[in-house]
């Protein structure tokens, strides 16, 4: 069971580094768009400035559950470093907890959000406001799940190695 779960996660957060790169990518084109036609067009397209930023609450949202399972997060382990074994495992799991239970905040409220500006419109773009915020919630629900699988590693349920070199 766990192993599944480690490979599951493994690909979705795979997936979102991936989403999280793309619509960077695609933000940097839309911007550099609004920027020609300001300067070299000038006439800014409406819709830009609100796609861009779209894109960035997407991408962050999702490149920031990835973080969470593959570790590249913000965190500080000087502290943690220094401490004995047995205080670590506990600094670990409780960071973990709680980084748990921010994504699942993140779900609640973020899908609360969604429902609550669904009937808004973007006016430029010409979709639901809830869209725009969805990837809050979804976020949100992978980052408990990234969490979940963290502390129950930290409780000795480990998956097999991914790569040969866990392995050794």
């Amino acid at each position: 069971m766990i192993r599944m779960l480690a490979n599951v996660t493994r690909v979705a957060a795979d997936m979102l580094v991936k989403a999280g790169a793309l619509g960077l990518v695609l933000m940097t084109v839309i911007i550099g768009w609004q920027v020609f036609g300001r300067y070299v067009l000038n006439s800014t397209p409406s819709w830009s400035e609100q796609a861009a930023l779209a894109l960035m609450i997407w991408y962050v949202s999702l490149a920031a559950a990835a973080g969470v399972r593959q570790g590249f997060h913000i965190r500080i382990v000087a502290l943690e470093e220094a401490a004995a074994p047995g205080l670590r495992k506990v600094m670990q799991v409780s960071s973990n907890a709680i980084v748990g239970l921010c994504g699942a905040a993140m779900f609640v409220w973020g899908g609360e959000l969604v429902l609550r500006t669904w009937s808004h419109s973007v006016p430029s773009l010409g979709i639901p406001r809830g869209l725009v915020y969805l990837g809050l919630p979804i976020s949100g629900a992978l980052m408990a799940l990234f969490a979940l699988e963290q502390v129950l590693e930290k409780f000795g349920y480990r998956a097999a190695p991914e790569t040969a070199e866990e392995a050794s």
